[in-house]
């Protein structure tokens, strides 16, 4: 089956936009694939994220990954961050949302393990 995460977020998404609450998402900006303007990671590698529609363009929550495009101190950015590195989704007036546990790993990083010999153990539920 492919993974529910994608599928809770663009519910959580539209039930905040619906209720008038400002999106945000928070981020582990260390994490492989993740597209964020660095000034605004805090020191324990985590960004938060404003998907307010006025504030965003374009946005995309797939299967893989959330993008869109947003202005940060008058600058627009492409935005990409792969779902593995998506902590939470929550409104900022009252903390209502959906927050995640941290992925242990990227599956590029489970292919490569792979493709090295090195051994891995994956939870499956």
């Amino acid at each position: 089956m492919t993974p529910n995460k994608p599928y809770l977020l663009r519910a959580i998404y539209e039930w905040l936009v619906d209720n008038d609450c400002t999106p945000f998402l928070l981020v582990n900006a260390e994490r492989r694939g993740v597209l964020v303007p660095r000034q605004f990671v805090n020191p324990e590698g985590q960004v938060i994220l404003n998907l307010k529609p006025e504030a965003i363009r374009q946005l995309k929550i797939e299967n893989h990954a959330v993008s869109f495009s947003a202005s940060f101190s008058g600058n627009i950015e492409a935005i990409h961050v792969p779902l593995s590195a998506v902590l939470a989704l929550y409104a900022k007036e009252n903390g209502e949302g959906m927050y995640f546990e941290e992925d242990p790993e990227d599956s590029d990083d489970a292919d490569n393990d792979t493709k090295t010999g090195s051994p891995f153990l994956r939870i499956v539920k």
